[in-house]
């Protein structure tokens, strides 16, 4: 069992930065792989960015590819998601999400096997 507990949300300007931290706790952290999805009001939930085990390989959607970055640290069981540069169309409840499958770096919804309750970003233009 993994329980996964996303912080870092809030309020901020189009064009601000926010940086997302989820805590993990259960199973050793550092062997699964990690993600980060979205949900906007009235869309369905969607990828951002994962993160392998050792944090040596990172996926993004294109959405996101040079703004947003991914980065675990193992020795805290804790999986961030900087944002920069942010824009209205990112507001979204913002998931952290836990793969144990193994070979690949997952990045669809049904490859994960834990989440998060979310945490709500809200860009204003």
């Amino acid at each position: 069992q993994v329980q996964l507990v996303e912080s870092g949300g809030g309020l901020v300007q189009a064009g601000g930065s926010l940086r997302l931290s989820c805590a993990a706790s259960g199973r050793t952290f550092s062997s699964y792989s990690m993600g980060w999805f979205r949900q906007a009001p009235g869309k369905e939930r969607e990828f951002v960015a994962a993160i392998s085990w050792s944090g040596g390989s990172t996926y993004y959607a294109d959405s996101v590819k040079g703004r947003f970055t991914i980065s675990r640290d193992n020795a805290k069981n804790t999986v961030y998601l900087q944002m920069t540069s942010l824009k209205p169309e990112d507001t979204a409840v913002y998931y952290c999400a836990a793969s144990f499958l193994t070979g690949w770096v997952p990045r669809t919804l049904n490859e994960y096997d834990y989440w998060g309750q979310g945490t709500q970003v809200t860009v204003a233009s």
